[in-house]
């Protein structure tokens, strides 16, 4: 069975043609919804359905998509809350320091002294820099902007991620 990356989130409909609204998780949005792409929409943990990309289009701050196998609203009303996924084998190898969100959740997160953080829980995709979300025990999430100055290291193979906290990023110090 293949291995699928989320690219995005079907939130709702668009007008009566088969559109649907799209809230993106992916960087490239143009290379991902290009027509013709092979996407896959997620019903549940067993069932995936292959879609290919007809039309994309940009309005306000989602992504309208239609695909080639559904031309009406009400064939693609049942698509909504699901995600769309892509074939992991079918994306581009990343430049050094890249990564796919997928494959850094659920990493433990340590100091520089080794002293374990949390676990990276969710990464928030801002128009200035990344976000990764690192869950801690018996304190408010930890917001650590994805910068050099605070990433250190990533270890992807030990699903380790070495950070350097910046004076006034921990603003809960129980």
């Amino acid at each position: 069975m293949a291995n699928y990356l989320e690219v995005g989130k079907i939130v709702n409909t668009h007008g009566i043609r088969g559109e649907v609204r799209v809230q993106s998780s992916t960087d490239s949005p143009e290379e991902r919804y290009a027509k013709g792409s092979q996407l896959v929409v997620k019903m549940s943990d067993t069932e995936y359905v292959t879609v290919t990309v007809k039309s994309h289009r940009v309005h306000k701050l989602f992504d309208l998509l239609t695909f080639e196998e559904y031309t009406n609203i009400n064939e693609v009303e049942h698509f909504k809350t699901h995600y769309l996924m892509i074939d992991e084998d079918l994306l581009p190898e990343l430049d050094d320091n890249e990564y796919y969100a997928e494959h850094l959740i659920g990493s433990d997160v340590i100091n520089e002294s080794g002293e374990l953080i949390g676990k990276l829980t969710d990464i928030l995709f801002l128009p200035a820099n990344d976000v990764w979300v690192v869950k801690r025990q018996g304190k408010k999430d930890l917001l650590l902007p994805n910068i050099e100055s605070v990433i250190k290291n990533v270890d992807l193979d030990s699903k380790e991620i070495t950070v350097h906290v910046l004076e006034g990023l921990d603003t809960d110090e129980n």
